[in-house]
């Protein structure tokens, strides 16, 4: 027992590895139970086992390896690294559990097998458990099939691969062991339940009783589909689906479409083994083929028949053998054996499916031309042979063949080719079969139909019948536009019939539901008239015939809508139902017409038209046109009045005014009548023959115009271009050349007939009139922007002269766009024509190479130049290819059908005389060009042997293969050359240089491409190969093309494909697959031309409607009830999107509107946590990518389709990007609303936003940003913290966009970058701004690290992530950068840190080069000199940042009890940020060497906290000085040691007070206003609030933000409470503001906040329908004048400049807005004149500058109102009439002034009042007296002042002079004495400013001491309390020289003053800065400091604001307001105050 109680000390992996089998079995029971109680799947407990699981399964005791196997059975079920084990355990189960005896283990070990195949390990079982078949023990491989049978019954055949498995069921049949038999006979019953019959043919070959035995078990299996009943980890939405079946009664019919879909069809074919069988043909085949007796012929065939019967064939080249085929099928004379050639043809394209494509246009043909053979059996052989050949290929290959039989005079052929088009379009989709295809069928078909053979009559209905059926109406009617109604009703028929052999899945049913109600309908939505005219145009003999053949099938396309609309559809086209009808009339007889228009023309008017007297003929015809103007269109007999136009004179009429009406009436009635073309016949003669005149050409254009728009412009075009050239007048000829340029700008290119105009501008660039000349080129440049470079082709022969000209022609058109149609879309295509046109714009240029004239060069290819290609002797074989050369040139454009040439130049491309394989591949190049896309049907037999050539060892030979092999590519596309096993084979040939080539190719061409076909994935196993060759090209060459690649197949796919590599090699594969995922490219997106396609999904909608689609798409352009045409357009868009989704929706389109009306977000329960689950446990891709591909676009929006609504959906993926900017216009509003719905979408919507921030549009950019500054303001509001999971996928993404070239874009991201600290930490922005700093973009690189100085200014070091230290070196690896920007930036951003955290940064950096020390030193220094520059440029460039975010200050919303930190820290974060903005202001007081000012500003904050850190030195220095200035003596008691903490007790209920107001419970903060209401009431304890002002309005704000956006919007709210709350506090703040001392302490940032609080309040409607709103209003406009008096002058002015500002950038604000705060500037300059001396002018010049810089003039000027600019001017004005040319000089605080709009505006001012100022001097009675004085010219003032200082400066009068000086500057208090002191000692200046000091005080001073308070209040005079200004930059050091001990002196008093060491009476002075000229600069930041102080109060960590960077300026601290008598008597007061404020409590309850 001892060594018992060792083992059972052990830990349990430990145990499991014990050589005691007890141990191991009581480890393995541990371990299940261990395995059954961990929760977390990726708990690290697990990877403990990862090397034991196999010892489990195969521990050598049995009772142990039974629970072993549970155990290894729970871990597979549990863990999440269990996957790494199934290899090694799968093979453990197989050879050592699956022999044991007991039944138990098998069990187990069948589970484990299975439990590995549901975490997606199903190969690596599958692959041991066939390994398992080959066991030499009987046990095995039964436990083996078992295991197989049981994984495919539960998991199906799409996760089981059955084709490994029926390869070795033949052998297991063979198998001598009966139980292996049986085991056998069960999985093919298995395998049978899921394929079917695909099993037989793998089968035929057992033993003809088992087979026997097979079919009877057979026959019972059900023919129910099986579906799968265990599933995968990732499928459990489908698990739950199926669950949900079973629950709901078994499987109820519920689903069985979906559940089809999960069974995929096996192809028998795939399951079988390719034979060879060109090896096996007889040896002297080729020879007995050519035999002269037919026996000796048939054998031959015979042996080829019995070869093909091999059901799949091993790929080779039998072009040979198909050649020999071809041959007997076309000429062999015995019909017996051409049947047999067909049969074997047939056999070989059924062996070799898509491999036989390359030879299906050699063979086609053929074949269709035998079809003259009568006999059955030949017809039934012929028609086997070419549809297992059509099978191979596809119809766009074989059309050009099948259309050139078709016009073949033979009816049989006719016949035969008809159904052969019939069957062939059965098999066709919508998809593959176009309206580019259709198109020539159909016109070939419609002559098939017309046939005098009844039979060719039939096959050619069943022919339009079927592709009716496959592509519906909508496609197929155009066409068919000219078919009577007899045949129309025939073809319907035939359509009725037909069984597509794709089902109607696809679009054939959806087909049917889409066509019918507009199709059926005609009659209902045009009226019987409608209808009438339809059967006219059919019926009506004559002259009409010629319009509609123009139509069917030829070019002009503009037809088609018109066409369409004729078989239905007219009334959808949304006006008037006739208009839209091509209107068609017989020709009237000239009487009918006089008496027609005698009905509607006056009798007077018929009369006298041909009358002699011209001005009778006149009068005529202004009657004419008064008539014609007052018709009705239906009225109008359009082609008897124009008939009486032609009447004699007609248009030879001689009076050019006569003849303009004329014209001008021809015009009217084409537009205002129902316009035929046998009217327009009957002018445009006419109208051509005046086109050229001087005076009538202008009318005559016009009437052209009118005819185009009324019969459409390529009728008209032909017709009039034809009239003109069969004249002689070169004038009429140009003009008209000249018109029709004109029309196509104007109609479009669309349906005009290229060919016909071509020949006509051939001749007019042969004509001798220049002018005709000039012309035609002109015309040819409009039709270049249309058609493009193919347009050149055609005039290559001209002379070079007018070649060159048409050139330049072109080159002035290049990159330009074709303009929009403007004309003839009206009324065409209201709906139908748009679309259409689009698509055809696409076209246009191939139509345009396909109308080339090409010549057929077969002839020339005769059997003695093949023969002489491939001579024995070079030089014969180089004439032979230098003829075809010849040939080709000669040719220019060739046809297809190039006769034995290729296999002649295939075999040249392998020719051992290198010069000959280029010639042939240089004829290859020209052939391409020669054919242009016609030369796909080369590809396989000519272009694939071209990439062999990439392999050849010349590297001269190799570029010229590339340059062939590219200029192939470009005419055909890629899709041909990927198709089919070719290129794999190519890749599979171990040639270095052939695999580099080739690959490099392929990089190159895959990037580019939308689509490829599957066959790419053959590729990839020799992809892989190459990965690993031993060529070092060859690998990069691989390498770069594997993220291509991935990119169209996508990883998934690429990474099973690794399964069959070696593991050393998987390895390295998969790791490169990693590699390259990251880099895969997104594939290109489809060209936006196409988007109005997308809409139609599955259906072929490309003849959408575009005003359904502007219906449909969420624009919400209908109304509630639409009229019913409207609905009609919409209905068919409406109905195409349905059959995207696989359901129709029958609702109309009515209901989808309404839709629209529901929330935009669904909110799913717990939708968020799970998607974040899924990420985590990669059940889906992480979002994670340098470019978005597909997968992830499918997967955002597989997950959005839940949450987002449908149509939105629709808009957020739409390929055109108006429709996302739609999407977030919808977004945008929805964002307040849908609140809760936004958040549970948010990552959904950022991930979202993250593929826009991909796509190129500035506009769709621009609205993304937009809508993330609100997005983010409501997060913030709503206090969300974005999670880890949101911010990884979007973050990096937005950081992407700081780099963009635009400003604007740039300033956006960092303003939402700058918000995401309030819903995001800092630290953790930091880490990823940080790897923003690591683009490639330098403009990124700098804003990221301007960025990260941003955020460590704003939050101290500690945002620096992972530490100081590093993130410091980071950043200093940029001094070093190339680039210019990123150097300041990251030089700015150091000493950014600089400021903050002092020397230490030198240590955190580490070592620098030396050349970037140097540069930092440098820059450093600067800095400290000059510190206003740095932040001054911050201020201009983020002047929205800070704003912004103080705007949306983080609301509050928890009760009083919240912990008082947490609000602080929020407030003090927006503040701090807020301060960055102002710090401009703040800083530039600081000329103060840096030791002394850190030192001083820590001492006047310090509150027996903070640390002061002086060197002894300094220390000593200021003891020394302490002495002097105590002159006065102190009158109240040193501060008592008790001092602090009794102060703090008060500052903390006031604190605890004050946060009580912004909280969220109405009540609460009602009682705490009430309390501050009524300390402030009380003149003695009103001056206890000093130094919480700041707080207290934030606070208030605060609050007055949460009433504004929550309880105003809360129905359940009283609003009586609201009205309280305001009333409260209004009535608070006006007390506040009604103390000026206390008014005076807000700092601008707060003042702005409060404003913009306050009259957003004025602003809200919802307050003025409250009882009692008006009165709050009221209430509220008297607050807001008492702010704009009371406070700090400077702070409101500047506050209010900054806000216009902001209101004028926001987007959101409105107008109104901008409007009030103009209004209070108004108010503020006309209280200027007295307040002008208490206004620190330096800052308000520079707040003024930095809005004119954001808002230069010509921008202001475009605002809606002028408002903004007087303003301004106003402003501007009013300070140069106060200030005078001095205004000048308060420029100091920008920058570089010269650059500054508002220097060059005062100087402007300031010049004209000076002019002025004579005149207006005399007006001014009050202020005249200052004015004038003020203008005593400069000299004399210097001389009163040099008098003064020389008195002051001679001893005896020294008194004498100060009060001169005193006298002087209280007379003039804005004189300048600066210049006088400035050159005077430090000691004199000090001196001086006592002196005046000490006047002042005995003057006014002595009876203004307010007893009760510490603080007195201050005089009118003083521009701020002393406490909050500090004294520096006026003693005149602003050129930045030392500064001697007085200043220090000076800060010192301050301080002393404030701990009440100073004389009271001196507190009563101003302050230095409002005797001296300069005013200090008070900072904006005053509400930072007092929050930092609350912060050292409420023990907040030191790091908080120990780097603070405090301005000297600024002298807040907490012990201002407690210089109270005593420490007793405060104590006292502040009981009393408790009392109070309980009782209030009290009363209130």
């Amino acid at each position: 027992m001892g060594d018992d109680s060792e083992w059972m000390k052990l830990p349990i992996d430990q145990k499991c590895e014990h050589k005691l089998w007890k141990a191991r079995l009581n480890g393995y029971e541990e371990a299940l139970k261990l395995f059954q109680k961990i929760d977390d799947e990726k708990s690290p407990e697990w990877s403990k086992y990862l090397g034991l699981i196999k010892k489990f399964v195969t521990d050598s005791n049995a009772v142990a390896q039974l629970k072993g196997l549970e155990a290894a059975l729970a871990y597979v079920e549990n863990a999440h690294v269990a996957g790494k084990t199934t290899g090694e355990v799968a093979s453990g189960v197989v050879n050592k559990v699956f022999n044991q005896p007991k039944a138990r283990a098998k069990e187990l070990g069948l589970d484990i097998c299975l439990m590995y195949i549901e975490i997606e390990k199903g190969e690596a079982v599958q692959e041991e458990l066939l390994k398992g078949l080959d066991n030499k023990n009987p046990k095995i491989i039964v436990a083996c099939i078992e295991t197989l049978r049981k994984a495919l019954s539960e998991f199906g055949s799409k996760i089981i691969l059955l084709k490994p498995i029926i390869k070795v069921l033949p052998k297991l049949f063979e198998s001598r062991e009966k139980a292996v038999r049986d085991e056998a006979k069960l999985l093919a019953v298995e395998i049978y339940r899921w394929i079917k019959d695909a099993l037989r043919p793998p089968l035929q070959n057992i033993n003809s009783v088992q087979l026997k035995e097979l079919e009877e078990e057979w026959v019972k299996v059900s023919s129910a589909a099986p579906k799968q009943t265990r599933f995968l980890r990732s499928q459990q939405e489908l698990k739950a689906k199926f669950e949900q079946q079973q629950a709901a009664g078994g499987d109820a019919d519920g689903g069985g479409d979906e559940e089809e879909e999960v069974v995929p069809q096996v192809d028998a074919y795939e399951l079988l083994e390719a034979v060879e069988i060109l090896s096996k043909l007889p040896k002297d085949f080729y020879e007995k083929i050519e035999a002269k007796k037919w026996q000796e012929r048939k054998e031959a065939l015979e042996a080829v028949e019995l070869l093909v019967k091999n059901p799949k064939l091993e790929s080779g080249d039998y072009a040979d053998l198909v050649k020999v085929l071809k041959k007997v099928v076309g000429k062999d004379t015995n019909v017996m054996l051409v049947a047999l050639a067909a049969k074997c043809l047939a056999g070989l394209a059924t062996g070799l499916r898509k491999k036989f494509g390359q030879y299906a246009g050699h063979v086609v043909p053929t074949i269709l031309e035998k079809f003259k053979e009568k006999k059955p059996q030949v017809v039934q052989a012929l028609q086997e042979a070419i549809d297992a050949i059509f099978l191979t290929t596809t119809l766009q290959n074989i059309s050009e063949d099948v259309l050139a039989v078709m016009d073949n005079k033979n009816p049989t052929i006719k016949q035969q080719t008809s159904l052969f088009i019939a069957r062939s379009f059965r098999h066709c989709t919508p998809s593959t079969l176009p309206k580019s295809l259709l198109k020539p069928f159909c016109a070939a078909l419609l002559k098939h139909i017309n046939d005098s053979a009844p039979e060719v009559r039939d096959a050619g209905f069943e022919a339009l019948g079927t592709a009716l059926k496959v592509a519906g109406e909508k496609a197929v009617n155009p066409f068919l536009a000219d078919v009577d109604k007899l045949k129309l009703d025939r073809i319907k028929e035939c359509a009725e019939k037909v069984e597509l052999v794709y089902g109607k899945k696809t679009g054939g049913a959806a087909e049917k539901k889409e066509g019918k109600p507009i199709a059926g309908k005609t009659p209902a939505l045009s009226g019987s008239g409608g209808d009438r005219e339809t059967k006219d145009a059919a019926t009506k003999p004559g002259p009409l015939k010629k319009a509609p053949a123009v139509k069917s099938g030829g070019p002009p396309k503009k037809g088609k809508p018109a066409a369409a609309a004729g078989t239905g559809g007219a009334g959808a086209k949304g006006k008037k139902g006739p208009e839209t009808k091509e209107i068609f009339e017989s020709e009237l007889s000239i009487e009918v017409c006089e008496e027609k228009a005698a009905a509607v023309l006056p009798a007077s008017c018929i009369q006298q038209l041909d009358s002699g007297n011209w001005k009778e003929r006149l009068a005529c015809m202004e009657e004419f046109q008064k008539a014609v103007e007052l018709m009705e269109r239906s009225e109008m007999p359009c082609q008897a009045l124009v008939r009486m136009l032609a009447k004699k004179p007609g248009w030879k009429e001689t009076n050019f005014q006569v003849m303009q009406m004329k014209l001008h009436i021809v015009a009217l009635i084409a537009q205002k009548g129902n316009f035929s073309k046998t009217s327009a016949q009957v002018v445009l003669d006419g109208l051509v023959d005046k086109v050229g005149d001087v005076k009538c050409g202008s009318n005559a254009k016009e009437a052209m115009t009118a005819i185009a728009e009324a019969c459409q412009l390529p009728w008209t075009a032909e017709q009039v271009v034809a009239m003109a050239f069969s004249q002689k007048n070169p004038k009429n000829q140009s003009e008209t050349l000249n018109w029709l340029s004109n029309a196509i700008k104007e109609f479009g290119f669309s349906g005009l007939n290229v060919k016909a105009f071509i020949s006509n501008v051939k001749t007019a660039l042969a004509a001798t009139n220049p002018a005709v000349r000039t012309s035609a080129i002109t015309l040819l440049g409009v039709m270049y922007l249309y058609v493009g470079p193919p347009l050149r082709m055609f005039f290559e022969d001209e002379k070079p002269a007018l070649l060159s000209q048409i050139d330049a022609e072109f080159e002035k058109m290049q990159g330009q766009m074709a303009p929009a149609p403007t004309r003839g879309i009206s009324r065409h295509s209201t709906a139908g024509g748009d679309d259409g046109e689009e698509e055809e714009q696409e076209d246009v240029g191939n139509d345009v190479v396909d109308l080339l004239p090409r010549t057929d060069i077969s002839d020339k290819i005769s059997p003695e130049l093949v023969s002489k290609i491939g001579d024995k002797n070079w030089k014969i074989r180089k004439e032979g290819l230098d003829e075809v050369t010849s040939i080709i040139n000669d040719a220019k454009f060739i046809q297809p059908n190039i006769g034995e040439l290729p296999a002649a130049l295939k075999s040249r491309l392998n020719d051992s005389n290198k010069i000959l394989v280029q010639q042939t591949l240089s004829i290859l190049q020209q052939i391409a060009t020669a054919m242009g896309p016609n030369i796909k049907q080369h590809v396989k037999n000519l272009g694939i042997p071209v990439i062999t050539v990439l392999g050849d060892s010349k590297n001269n030979v190799r570029a010229a293969a590339l340059a062939t092999v590219n200029a192939w590519a470009e005419q055909t596309g890629m899709k041909e050359w990927l198709e089919g096993e070719d290129l794999s084979e190519e890749l599979k040939k171990e040639n270095p240089f052939l695999r580099q080539e080739l690959l490099g190719w392929l990089a190159e061409k895959l990037p580019t491409l939308r689509s490829v076909p599957s066959d790419l994935l053959l590729c990839v196993p020799h992809l892989y190969s190459c990965l690993e060759d031993r060529n070092g090209d060859v690998r990069k060459k691989a390498q770069d093309a594997l993220p291509f690649f991935m990119m169209h197949l996508g990883f998934e796919k690429m990474a099973k494909a690794t399964g069959k590599l070696k593991p050393t090699s998987k390895d390295q594969v998969l790791a490169m697959l990693d590699k390259a995922k990251a880099n895969m490219p997104a594939r290109p997106a489809p060209p936006a031309k196409a988007s109005s396609r997308v809409v139609g999904g599955a259906a072929p909608a490309k003849f959408q409607s575009s005003s359904a689609l502007a219906e449909d798409s969420g624009s919400n352009t209908m109304e509630s009830k639409p009229d019913p045409k409207k609905v009609k357009a919409g209905g068919v868009s409406s109905k195409a999107k349905g059959v995207q989704g696989k359901k129709v929706l029958s609702k109309p389109n009515l209901k989808e509107d309404d839709d629209k009306s529901g929330p935009i977000f669904i909110i799913v329960p717990n939708g968020k946590e799970q998607r974040m689950k899924d990420e985590k446990g990669l059940k889906v891709l992480k979002w994670n990518f340098t470019t978005p591909r597909d997968e992830y676009i499918e997967q955002l929006k597989t997950q959005m389709s839940s949450c987002v609504a449908k149509w939105l959906q629709d808009e957020m993926f739409h390929a055109d990007f108006q429709h996302h900017n739609k999407a977030l216009a919808v977004m945008i509003e929805h964002v307040e609303s849908e609140k809760d719905g936004v958040i549970s979408c948010l990552d959904l919507i950022l991930k979202w936003l993250t593929l826009r921030f991909f796509d190129t549009n500035t506009s769709v950019l621009m609205k993304a940003l937009e809508y993330l500054k609100l997005l983010f303001n409501l997060l913030s509001q709503e206090e969300y913290h974005l999670t880890e999971n949101e911010a990884s996928s979007f973050i990096p993404y937005l950081i992407l966009k700081v780099g963009e070239p635009k400003d604007v874009i740039r300033k956006d991201v960092r303003a939402i970058l700058n918000r995401m600290c309030l819903i995001y930490p800092a630290s953790k922005m930091f880490t990823f701004i940080m790897e923003g700093t690591k683009s490639k973009n330098s403009k990124q690189r700098a804003e990221c690290l301007e960025e990260l100085g941003c955020l460590v200014e704003s939050y101290g070091m500690n945002v620096c992530q992972p530490t100081p230290g590093k993130a410091l070196k980071e950043m200093a690896t940029h001094i070093g950068d190339r680039d210019n920007t990123v150097r300041n930036a990251a030089l700015n951003t150091i000493v950014t840190v600089y400021n903050v955290h002092g020397d230490q940064v030198f240590k955190l950096i580490g070592n620098l080069s030396e050349k970037d020390m140097s540069m930092l030193e440098e820059r450093i220094k600067r800095s400290a000199k000059r510190p206003s520059a740095a932040p001054v440029r911050q201020a201009e460039e983020k002047p929205q940042r800070a704003q912004n975010i103080s705007a949306n200050a983080s609301m509050l919303r928890k009760g009083p009890a919240e912990d008082m930190s947490s609000k602080l820290k929020i407030m003090y974060r927006t503040y701090r940020i807020q301060n960055r903005n102002m710090g401009s202001h703040s800083e530039t007081a600081h000329t103060v060497p840096r030791e002394f000012q850190l030192d001083l500003d820590e001492i006047e904050n310090d509150n027996g906290t903070v640390r002061c850190e002086m060197p002894a030195l300094v220390q000593h220095k200021l003891d020394d000085i302490f002495e002097p200035v105590l002159i006065p003596e102190p009158k109240i008691r040193a501060v008592s040691p008790h001092f602090d903490d009794m102060h703090s007790n008060t500052a903390s209920t006031i604190n605890f007070v004050i946060s009580q107001v912004a909280s969220g419970d109405i009540n609460t903060s009602i009682q705490a206003l009430a309390q501050i209401d009524e300390v402030l009431r009380q003149e003695d304890k009103a001056e206890a609030m000093s130094g919480h002002i700041d707080q207290f309005l934030i606070a208030t704000f605060m609050q007055l933000r949460l009433i504004y956006n929550t309880h105003m919007a809360d129905e359940k709210l009283d609003k009586d409470e609201i009205v309280k709350l305001y009333s409260c506090i209004i009535g608070s703040m006006i007390s506040l503001f009604q103390i000026e001392s206390l008014a005076r302490e807000a700092s601008t940032g707060v003042l702005k906040d409060l404003m913009h609080g306050l009259i957003t309040l004025m602003l809200d409607s919802r307050v003025e329908d409250l009882e009692e709103g008006e009165q709050v209003i009221r209430s509220v406009n008297l607050l807001v004048v008492k702010v704009l008096e009371k406070s700090d002058q400077t702070n409101i002015l500047s506050a209010l400049l900054v806000l216009l500002q902001d209101s004028l950038l926001a987007t959101a604000s409105s107008p109104k807005f901008s409007e009030l705060v103009m209004k209070c500037l108004w108010r503020m300059v006309r209280l200027l004149p007295e307040t002008i001396n208490s206004i620190n002018l330096d800052r308000i010049l520079l707040d003024i500058h930095i809005f004119m810089k954001i808002f230069p003039k010509e921008k202001l000027k475009q605002c809606k109102s002028e408002f903004p600019i007087r303003t301004l001017k106003t402003l501007l004005h009013t300070l140069c009439k106060l200030k005078g040319p001095k205004i000048l000089d308060h420029l100091t605080m920008i920058d570089n002034k010269n650059e500054s709009e508002l220097e060059a505006h005062l100087c402007r001012v300031v010049k004209h009042s000076m002019d002025q100022s004579g005149s207006k001097a005399d007006k001014d009675t009050e202020k005249g007296a200052s004015r004038i004085e003020e203008k005593a010219s400069k000299a004399k003032v210097n001389d009163i002042l040099a008098e003064i200082f020389k008195k002051i400066g001679s001893k005896e009068n020294t008194k004498e002079g100060l009060a001169e000086l005193y006298e002087y500057k209280k007379k003039y208090s804005d004189a300048d004495i600066e210049p006088f002191l400035k050159n005077s000692s430090q000691f004199f200046q000090s001196y001086v400013e006592r002196g005046l000091r000490l006047i002042e005080t005995e003057r006014e001073g002595k009876g203004r001491i307010a007893a009760s308070t510490g603080l007195s209040s201050q005089m009118e005079g003083t521009c701020v309390p002393a406490s909050t200004h500090a004294v520096s930059s006026s003693l005149g050091n602003t050129n930045g020289e030392e500064v001697g001990p007085s200043v220090y002196l000076e800060r010192l008093k301050i301080l002393r003053q404030r701990c009440g060491l100073d004389n009271a009476k001196q507190e009563d002075r101003p302050p230095l800065t409002s005797l001296l000229s300069k005013p200090a600069v008070p900072t904006v930041a005053s509400s930072t400091d007092m929050l930092h102080s609350k912060l050292s109060q409420l023990r907040e960590s030191r790091e908080q604001y120990q780097h603070l960077d405090l301005d000297s300026n600024q002298t807040h601290s907490s012990g201002i307001g407690t210089t109270l008598a005593s420490p007793s008597s405060a104590a006292a007061n502040i009981d009393d105050l408790k009392k109070r404020l309980e009782r209030i409590k009290s009363s209130r309850k």
